[in-house]
């Protein structure tokens, strides 16, 4: 029987199911017992009839072909002709190099950090399961855990981990200046009025590590202190003296949160009452007493611009009474507005115009 085999194939010769040597390119005839498997170049070391181990043993085999052997916790980067192909797991993997050049770099995943010369575009091209991913934007920071202790705090920044015996974790935290609303805190003043307040405060975190590791829920020990600070204050005071020294409370609870800061390792940038909410019956008692006041503001504005237009008027009649030319100037300034909103008026030429008009502004008949 004859064999035909291509510059892109090799031959596997067995006898009785016994590999005897490898086959280049070429025709080849086979009788009796022989058998001749073909194989192809571009695919991996392989056959139907025995095992790599066995062809690998077979000088010539060896010389054609790549070998790797991959350990337990321990992964191959596979490259073909500079290029990265695969990613090899636990075994060995033997390859034709014959047209191609396979080459395998070795990477540890006993701990789980990933080598510094290995580029980062590979874990794009790699199953997730194999990895983990931490990406940490640019106002952020990220705290890594191995097995539940810290490890060190990442930056801004894409970073990878090896998935394997060491269990990965992350918390992210943001660097950038924050707010907190504390809403509705219901208090009761000097004069036992509950008042609910609402307060905000702004802070940013200066130990990101410390904040974690040695407090239990920063953010409500805050929460807590602006509460008593606010408890502190409010408690000493009438509705009205809280409600004209809104600006105070916030200093007071803002030079109180100053203090407890360093304890907490958060910087307080800020702080202030938002809205001071009185009851519903306070309220419409409020509401009256300030309709009332703004009536009586009204009533004095008013009483005041009477007085002004009267003496004003008084200043008038006492200066047209000593001058007379004063008084004809205002006499025709009356006139003019008459004549303004009057449609017609008649006139003879037994005396003069002004006299006419003179006549008829005191109720007599021009003539």
């Amino acid at each position: 029987m004859r064999i035909i085999i291509q510059e892109n194939q090799r031959g596997l010769l067995f006898k009785n199911g016994k590999f005897v040597k490898l086959l280049e390119a070429g025709r080849y005839f086979i009788f009796g017992t022989q058998n001749i498997e073909i194989v192809q170049l571009d695919q991996p070391l392989t056959s139907e009839t025995c095992s790599p181990e066995v062809l690998l043993r077979n000088e010539k085999v060896e010389r054609q072909t790549a070998t790797v052997d991959i350990a337990d916790e321990e992964l191959a980067l596979h490259f073909i002709n500079g290029k990265f192909e695969e990613i090899l797991r636990r075994g060995k993997y033997a390859y034709w190099s014959v047209i191609h050049k396979h080459e395998f770099t070795k990477v540890s995943i006993k701990a789980p950090e990933v080598p510094t010369d290995i580029p980062q575009y590979i874990f794009s091209k790699i199953p997730s399961y194999l990895y983990s991913k931490i990406e940490v934007k640019e106002y952020q920071k990220a705290l890594l855990y191995y097995d539940q202790k810290l490890v060190k705090l990442l930056d801004a920044g894409t970073y990878y981990y090896w998935k394997c015996s060491t269990k990965v974790d992350y918390s992210i935290v943001d660097t950038r200046l924050t707010q907190m609303d504390i809403n509705g805190q219901e208090i009761l003043s000097q004069d036992k009025v509950a008042l609910r307040i609402n307060f905000v405060c702004t802070y940013r975190i200066t130990d990101y590590v410390k904040i974690f590791t040695e407090i239990d829920n920063y953010e409500e020990q805050m929460h807590v202190a602006a509460q008593f600070a606010l408890r502190d204050y409010i408690s000493k005071y009438r509705i009205d003296e809280i409600l004209e020294n809104k600006e105070q409370i916030s200093a007071y609870v803002f030079e109180k949160l100053k203090e407890k800061s360093s304890e907490l390792y958060v910087e307080i940038t800020d702080a202030g009452v938002k809205d001071i909410i009185l009851p519903g019956e306070i309220r419409d008692i409020m509401n009256t007493v300030l309709i009332a006041e703004k009536r009586a503001q009204a009533n004095v504005i008013t009483r005041r611009e009477e007085v002004a237009s009267t003496r004003s008027l008084l200043n008038t009649a006492r200066l047209m009474d000593e001058n007379t030319t004063l008084y004809k100037l205002k006499e025709l300034e009356y006139l003019e507005k008459i004549c303004e909103n009057v449609g017609n008026i008649s006139v003879n030429g037994s005396s003069g115009l002004l006299t006419q008009l003179t006549a008829i502004l005191h109720g007599g008949s021009a003539s």
